[in-house]
């Protein structure tokens, strides 16, 4: 079944704007994903890797928007997700650092860009255990959910069946469903949750729509 997944995107390197963020989440899912960025690969920069903290009762799924991923590595590893998510379309050794990432317990995943087929992470493929199909606004929240992205799911599990599958970018009330019954198995969440005057209720009706 797809779970629901909220995301703290700082757009900024306020650490008490991640913090606010990362309050509103932290208790409400068994899973959150966090988003760095690097001001390079994505125009707008988060806090800085070295500052930032993850709450110890969730899995926390690491989203590396860098234009050089491998070099934040160290605090990566300090910081000890459950996923860390790099993008093909990086300056990245993805194969080296899948390799690094799995001898720590981290899982490693790969993102894709709108534009970006399928069929150029296959050697990636071999190595990831997660596929981020990022539909939204590097390093903003919000967005459209271009459902015509969805038949990069399709196209991932038949060359990998077992591989878990990711959507960031516009997911809402109105589209959740049909990510679900998509394939997506993993669905961020920024903008709808962390904007509504009640995140907490904006969480559960996701939830319930999933299990309706």
């Amino acid at each position: 079944m797809s779970v629901i997944c909220p995301t703290v995107t700082c757009q900024t390197d306020d650490l008490h704007e991640y913090r606010t963020q990362m309050e509103r989440v932290e208790n409400l899912a068994p899973r959150i994903q966090v988003d760095l960025m690097d001001g390079d690969f994505a125009p707008t920069k988060s806090p800085a890797i070295e500052k930032i903290w993850f709450p110890e009762n969730v899995a926390v799924d690491l989203h590396l928007m860098y234009r050089h991923p491998s070099d934040a590595l160290n605090e990566v590893l300090e910081l000890n997700p459950s996923l860390l998510i790099v993008h093909k379309e990086a300056e990245v050794d993805f194969p080296t650092l899948a390799v690094s990432l799995k001898s720590a317990g981290i899982r490693p995943g790969i993102a894709i860009l709108q534009d970006t087929p399928v069929d150029s992470i296959l050697d990636e493929l071999e190595y990831a255990e997660h596929v981020l199909i990022f539909a939204g606004d590097l390093g903003h929240f919000g967005g459209q959910a271009d459902l015509a992205l969805l038949k990069k799911v399709e196209q991932l599990k038949k060359y990998k069946p077992e591989i878990e599958v990711g959507w960031d970018g516009g997911a809402n009330s109105e589209n959740v469903k049909i990510l679900a019954s998509g394939g997506v198995d993993v669905i961020n969440v920024g903008g709808f949750i962390q904007n509504a005057s009640d995140p907490v209720a904006a969480y559960r009706e996701l939830t319930d729509l999933l299990q309706s």
